[in-house]
């Protein structure tokens, strides 16, 4: 497809809803159920934005678990490398090794491929039918929302979650979003490698442990 042609699709997406600022309240907690809230995304590395994301999420919606969920091949960011994901998913048990509330999902990569969202969502609430599974984005991803893959099935086999940062204006198109407020943390995993490949400092932008590793093991 052209890219003129992609272009004008996506846009055609997007003029179908109206941008209306769409806030759905968190429902009281049921007995017998729990609350799982996944994070997923390459970490490559995962840092502390990550980490700072996943906290506000569990402590505002009262999840029991938030699951850190590698990825094995997004399909929306084909063109992009990534280290081996052997070595993504160390540096995630190393960045939450600290929080109880903390676990890592390994499902995408362990498939292996390219995985839709949906799918493995289909694939969790089949498997755990007891649980009510918070799907967690950015403000931005949860913009994008209309170009992603059976998005409304998503938003029917989950609760879907944005994140709000400072400054902007959290909205969609049609979805119902929990949207949670988290700080302003300008660190991003592109910038981390960049830095590393610079033999700058990244210190306090990633768990000591993930620093060392990376380190260790002369990544980027």
């Amino acid at each position: 497809m052209k890219a003129s042609t992609k272009t004008q699709k996506v846009a055609s997406i997007y003029e179908q809803w109206e941008e209306t600022f769409t806030q759905t309240a968190l429902e009281p907690k049921q007995a017998g159920r729990q609350r799982i809230g996944i994070l997923g995304g390459t970490f490559n590395p995962p840092h502390l934005g990550h980490l700072i994301m996943a906290e506000q999420a569990g402590y505002q919606l009262e999840l029991d678990e938030v699951w850190f969920m590698p990825t094995a091949a997004p399909p929306h960011a084909q063109g992009k490398t990534t280290i081996d994901s052997k070595h993504r998913v160390a540096m995630t048990r190393l960045a939450i090794q600290d929080n109880e509330r903390f676990k890592i999902q390994t499902y995408e990569v362990d498939r292996g491929g390219k995985n839709y969202t949906v799918k493995t969502m289909r694939h969790f609430v089949s498997l755990y039918p007891d649980v009510d599974f918070y799907f967690i984005i950015g403000g931005d991803s949860a913009n994008d929302l209309p170009t992603w893959y059976k998005a409304d099935e998503i938003a029917q086999l989950v609760h879907l979650v944005g994140v709000n940062r400072p400054g902007s204006k959290p909205y969609t198109h049609h979805y119902p979003i929990l949207w949670i407020d988290s700080p302003l943390i300008d660190i991003s995993s592109s910038q981390i490698r960049w830095m590393v490949f610079l033999e700058q400092s990244i210190r306090y932008q990633v768990p000591r442990a993930v620093e060392e590793y990376i380190k260790e093991h002369q990544l980027y």
